[in-house]
């Protein structure tokens, strides 16, 4: 894992307020990286979310208190109406919506110690039925 480019990535991702790409990055840095290298970069592997803490348990261990640690727990749905179904992109209950609406829903946990807080660990909920019509 290239650490540079997987850091300048995920800031682009934090601070980019429209649709985030390969060539957007790209164009950010003055085309000095270029979409292929993010896009080669982003395939080379499937990173998960043991990639995730290893990447960020010494962070994680600096600011470690005996009390006062808080566990974030969230579970987002980022809806994908036009795609079509498959394990990843099915439909789930949106507690936002009070409905059921088509995307990925993702489990997120963020560990928080005062002004310090980071994701260690995310999941995309799975399913072998996409879809069921209860009658």
């Amino acid at each position: 894992m290239e650490t540079n480019l997987l850091d300048l990535y995920s800031d682009y991702l934090i601070c980019q307020n429209k649709y985030a790409t390969a060539t957007g990055l790209s164009n950010t840095m003055g085309g000095s990286i270029s979409h292929d290298q993010i896009t080669r970069f982003l395939n080379q592997e499937e990173f998960t979310s043991k990639d995730l803490w290893k990447f960020v348990k010494s962070e994680v261990r600096k600011h470690q208190r005996d009390k006062g640690g808080v566990l974030i727990i969230d579970d987002t749905i980022e809806e994908k109406p036009h795609t079509d179904d498959n394990d990843t992109v099915c439909w789930h209950y949106s507690h936002a919506k009070g409905k059921c609406v088509k995307g990925i829903n993702i489990l997120s946990a963020l560990i928080r110690y005062n002004d310090f807080a980071v994701p260690i660990a995310y999941e995309a909920v799975r399913k072998e039925l996409y879809y069921s019509e209860v009658e």
